[in-house]
């Protein structure tokens, strides 16, 4: 038998061979040495290569096969998109999630071989052809894939962040806020909101700021404690900054950053002890 490719060819071949390459296809997924099956159900895979299998033979009777971009590939662009982003908020590795669309290759040149007999050009072109399709759509995978795994992180670190930047309630009237890691623009704006919104739910008037966990202090460091104190008192809170360690006093006063009033303790506890005076309470042993 002699053929030369047409889309129409490989959708009939996808069709009529339909259970054998699904199988062979199965084999090449979960035989991957990369793949974790562990976070992966046969039953799910098998079903999601189906459905793959079909919206790739029913845009392939467009007879645009290498165009991944035309109307006729939505319901396959549609498809991977889905299957990419779930792979990235599982974790999956990018060779992994590249391997969906790869691992289809070696079934369908089976299939062409048998398919093509001894007519090697015919067998050629169907390769090639073929070969820039599945690549066009690995490479549409990848690409919303790393959009996904992009998307994760971004939401990761705006959960560390808010984490990390816990409103302690110390005593009636006195806040703490722990600060550990390094502070920028991004990190600075949660910790203005999740104080001035703390101030706003418990009236305290005292906020002390600690940065014992904070491991260097420069300009825009200083900057940043600063415009949070200046926020706070627009609340109608005073601001007390404690953990300033002789190396940070050090480099504050080299660096001729001007704090003005804002009042500054070595430690936390020294600056517990100045909102308890200030709140007139102390506490004593019993």
């Amino acid at each position: 038998m002699t053929a030369s490719y047409n889309s129409n060819l490989l959708a009939a071949i996808l069709q009529k061979h339909e259970e054998e390459i699904l199988n062979d296809w199965l084999r090449q997924q979960m035989g991957s040495p990369t793949l974790r099956r562990v976070a992966l159900k046969e039953r799910e895979l098998r079903e999601q290569s189906r459905e793959f299998l079909a919206t790739v033979a029913t845009a392939l009777q467009s007879n645009t096969p290498e165009n991944i971009y035309a109307p006729a590939w939505e319901n396959a662009r549609e498809h991977l998109a889905a299957f990419s982003r779930g792979r990235a908020k599982q974790g999956f590795a990018p060779s992994e999630t590249a391997n969906y669309v790869l691992s289809l290759k070696e079934p369908l040149f089976t299939i062409f071989r048998r398919e093509t007999g001894a007519d090697a050009d015919a067998l050629a072109e169907n390769v090639w052809t073929a070969t820039i399709t599945l690549d066009g759509l690995a490479l549409y995978t990848m690409e919303v894939f790393q959009k996904g795994r992009e998307e994760v992180i971004l939401r990761q670190q705006q959960e560390l962040l808010e984490l990390s930047t816990p409103v302690v309630r110390l005593w009636e009237g006195v806040l703490a806020l722990p600060l550990i890691g390094t502070l920028d623009s991004a990190r600075t704006q949660v910790v203005m909101e999740s104080l001035l919104q703390e101030i706003v739910n418990t009236g305290a008037p005292i906020a002390i700021i600690d940065i014992t966990g904070v491991p260097t202090v420069d300009t825009l460091v200083a900057q940043h404690l600063l415009k949070t104190v200046a926020a706070a008192r627009l609340m109608g809170a005073d601001c007390v900054i404690s953990g300033i360690r002789p190396q940070i006093a050090q480099t504050i006063v080299h660096l001729g950053v001007d704090l003005g009033d804002v009042i500054t303790k070595a430690t936390l506890a020294d600056a517990f002890q100045l909102a308890l005076q200030r709140r007139s309470m102390a506490v004593v042993p019993v």
